[in-house]
């Protein structure tokens, strides 16, 4: 089948390849100049385990192309996937301006056999909106279907290619027929494809990643109150994971998530019911506790401090908002190095993958370091945000003769209190008994 896939961002490149990569011609099309010749010269603008290979290897085969031209491209494809970015706007809106640019783009060109597939995260109704856009610019019906992604930052190769399982939203059976044939590579041990209404599928990947996020949110603000009771989270989470309602996914304690999807997703839901005239308590709360969440961190280490941050050296092990990724958008990071900016302290930074990102961002503000040891000299504490796996078997010794005062504020609970307290080092988590404040 041949293919289209419009936006080169982190959701259409890992479709655009992961469709080449199971024997289908694709041609990705962005308006980018320079990113489709960093593209074309195979070079991967993002950060994720296994894709440059992937790109690579069938840029080689003739299976993958990249281009900034919708006409070479759109007249012989036979399935178009838009994804491009839908951010959001001031009010936690969809901004789908982009949506909507593609559209008029692709209308002229496009074959009577077409489906064009929303890939993007957008507001219930907009692709039926698309639908009625391209019948009145092209003056015939057009197929129209949603197929939301469900992919992990750091682990989206094998998401896509081995899928829990695949959503589509169409009008038309047949639609769902050819969308069928193009998933099966990827279904093969019988995981499901989900045909429904356009509306539903839509809904799903907002309600998908609100759940997520709530369960976030539910066991960070439930850490928080194990420090006031002098409990452990890190016990209670085990006490109700192994219950099969409840698992153990999403049920680490630590500053808050961020990232492209979760926030977005969250606003742009709360966004959709307040133009319902409803009043979505629950999807409200969840964003509150995750914006005070990301502050945290700051608030231990500045009353450690006594407030007295000026002039201080603070590391931080960790810049992306997960591991695996380079992607800084939301992160807590941020967050936490801007309070820790405005309080007057000096910042020693590290991070595997996302330092360029964050030296884009903050320039000379910051001192970086290519490894998360160098950031100790001369640093009077150190902070962890994101959970890498190198930070997880720390030399002890070394930090606590390193560090003027022996201290790590660990915001993803990657440490046995009990044995930093045996090596010297006072240690603050997230949700400890040990941080129970005294009465």
């Amino acid at each position: 089948m041949k293919i289209a896939v419009i936006g080169t961002g982190y959701v259409g490149l890992v479709t655009g390849t992961c469709f080449s990569e199971s024997g289908n011609y694709v041609t990705c099309i962005d308006i980018d100049e320079s990113k489709v010749q960093r593209l074309q010269a195979g070079e991967i603008p993002i950060y994720e385990p296994g894709l440059e290979e992937m790109v690579k290897r069938n840029t080689r085969a003739d299976r993958l192309m990249f281009t900034t031209s919708y006409e070479d491209v759109i007249p012989e494809s036979r399935c178009i996937f838009i994804a491009v970015g839908t951010p959001m706007t001031a009010d936690g809106s969809a901004n789908l301006s982009s949506i909507w640019k593609v559209a008029e783009s692709l209308a002229p060109l496009l074959p009577e056999d077409a489906i064009v597939i929303i890939k993007s995260t957008v507001p219930v109704g907009t692709n039926r909106k698309l639908a009625e856009k391209l019948k009145s610019l092209t003056g015939r019906e057009v197929d129209v279907a949603s197929n939301p992604e469900f992919l992990k930052e750091g682990a989206a190769i094998d998401d896509f290619s081995k899928p829990d399982r695949v959503v589509v939203g169409v009008s038309r059976p047949e639609v769902s027929d050819v969308l069928h044939e193009l998933y099966k590579p990827f279904l093969r041990t019988e995981h499901p494809f989900l045909s429904m209404e356009l509306e539903s599928a839509e809904m799903t990947k907002y309600v998908a990643n609100c759940m997520l996020a709530t369960k976030i949110s539910f066991i960070n603000e439930m850490a928080n109150l194990c420090e006031r009771v002098g409990a452990d989270i890190n016990q209670v989470r085990r006490g109700i994971g192994h219950d099969q309602r409840i698992g153990f996914s999403f049920l680490f304690p630590g500053v808050g998530y961020g990232g492209s999807c979760f926030p977005k997703d969250v606003s742009a839901l709360i966004s959709v019911a307040h133009d319902r005239e409803m009043e979505p308590a629950i999807l409200n709360a969840v964003d509150q506790v995750n914006t005070a969440q990301k502050r945290v961190l700051f608030e231990k280490i500045n009353r450690f401090f006594d407030g007295q941050l000026a002039g201080k050296t603070i590391a931080i092990w960790g810049l992306a908002f997960k591991p695996k990724t380079d992607d800084i958008r939301e992160a807590p990071a941020l967050v936490l190095i801007d309070q820790l900016l405005q309080a007057g302290a000096n910042l020693k930074v590290h991070d595997p993958v996302a330092m360029d990102n964050v030296k884009a961002e903050y320039g000379d503000k910051l001192a970086y370091f290519d490894h998360h040891y160098d950031t100790l000299e001369d640093a009077d504490a150190l902070a962890i945000v994101t959970e890498w796996n190198e930070f997880r078997h720390a030399d002890f010794d070394y930090i606590r003769h390193k560090l003027t005062h022996p201290v790590i504020f660990d915001g993803r609970n990657l440490y046995d209190p009990a044995k930093l307290k045996a090596r010297g080092i006072k240690y603050y988590g997230i949700g400890l008994s040990s941080e129970k404040p005294e009465v």
